[in-house]
């Protein structure tokens, strides 16, 4: 298929995707309306090459380290020690997903097939990814359709999530309002604390530009790889990879201030470098043949099911602990299967409906939304990335 067709057809779909997800306010997510389209154009004649032919899947397993180096920045330090609840809660959630899927799903769809939905149920994009590569590294007969099993998996993780998380912050929000009503809900004392200094200042104007940025992002991405091969050189085996050492080595420049808070933006190269990272995750789908879809069905169905029983049992439990509500808590971990925005187009959405006056809506919204995000930011950026590289280590 000509270069620029490809390119074109790949890009014209997310746009649409968008589009669909924006005007059903994320219930129908671009990454399920993508996946739905190139699976349905796979069957009708598309070329499966169409994602090298558009040049994007090289770019995008190549921004791979990059974007998550970008992710790094994007990680408050601060916010989560102010969240230390919220990061416990979410962080159990991930080990109850892990414990009931790795424990109870082998016994109901394969060893491998729980190896892959673990991570992926956990989190994302890049959890997908890392067990995408390490099936069709493994040699395993069937590695193709467990590639297809992680990206499906994956894009119906927001049908389950986005309904637990809804009703769980309604009933959330209406205990909020039957406080507020009462007259003795208490708002949650937020210290302020003084702006983190910083060792490497930042850069004077005269030589702030977006390759600049781009430069500096790569710098700590060839690090961070660098550091990773260099430790398994050192020790024979691959404990830290390359992505977990990306993500470290961002969260640690953005500490140190030699990467600002979303570099990429900055350099202007996020849009792209995204679209490039998905035509990765999307480039099993060419194998997703009908025959192959009606073959890891029920994997995707018990997973499914593990992965929720796993974070709702796991989440109740650590909030109890900690003495959260029961409702925040299970939503909490729920951020586990869509992550941001859906983060926060929810907790935005249950505020507006729940709230009376602009008043309360604003004190619910700041009641929910910043363990939301926090939430997801544990979840899908940081634990879930950690479980696939300690699961790859299995496969």
């Amino acid at each position: 298929m000509q270069g620029i067709l490809s390119f074109t057809f790949v890009l014209v779909t997310f746009a649409i995707a968008d589009i669909i997800a924006i005007k059903t306010k994320s219930i129908v997510s671009s990454m399920f309306t993508c996946s739905v389209v190139f699976i349905i154009g796979f069957w009708l004649g598309i070329p499966q090459t169409l994602f090298s032919d558009s040049s994007l899947y090289v770019i995008g397993a190549m921004l791979i380290t990059s974007l998550l180096v970008h992710m790094g920045t994007m990680i408050s330090l601060k916010q989560l020690k102010a969240q230390w609840k919220t990061v416990l809660i979410a962080s159990g959630a991930v080990v109850g997903i892990a414990a009931l899927v790795l424990l109870i799903g082998p016994m109901l769809m394969g060893q491998n097939e729980s190896l892959v939905a673990a991570p992926v149920i956990s989190g994302g994009v890049i959890a997908a990814l890392k067990m995408q590569e390490s099936m069709m590294a493994s040699g395993v007969s069937n590695a193709e359709a467990l590639a297809v099993f992680a990206t499906v998996l994956m894009v119906m993780e927001g049908f389950v999530g986005y309904p637990v998380a809804s009703f769980m912050l309604r009933k959330e929000a209406k205990r909020i309002k039957k406080e507020l009503d009462a007259g003795t809900y208490v708002p949650e004392e937020v210290k302020e604390e003084a702006e983190t200094k910083r060792l490497i200042p930042a850069p004077k104007e005269e030589i702030d530009s977006e390759n600049f940025y781009l430069a500096k992002t790569a710098i700590v991405a060839l690090l961070a790889t660098l550091a990773a091969a260099g430790l398994e050189k050192l020790t024979g085996v691959n404990i830290i990879d390359k992505n977990i050492m990306s993500l470290l080595f961002g969260i640690i420049a953005h500490e140190l201030g030699f990467l600002e808070s979303g570099i990429l933006v900055k350099g202007n190269a996020l849009g792209l470098g995204m679209a490039a990272l998905m035509t990765v995750v999307f480039a099993s789908l060419a194998n997703a043949t009908p025959d192959v879809l009606l073959e890891i069905l029920p994997a995707i169905i018990i997973s499914q099911i593990l992965g929720v029983l796993g974070y709702v049992i796991f989440s109740l439990i650590v909030g109890k602990l900690l003495k959260v509500s029961p409702y925040l808590s299970i939503a909490i971990g729920s951020t586990a299967n869509y992550g941001f925005p859906g983060t926060y187009v929810i907790s935005k959405e249950v505020s507006k409906v729940i709230g009376e006056t602009e008043e309360e809506k604003e004190i619910i919204l700041d009641a929910i939304l910043p363990k939301m995000l926090v939430g997801g930011f544990v979840t899908v950026s940081i634990a879930s990335v950690f479980l696939a590289s300690i699961v790859a280590a299995f496969i």
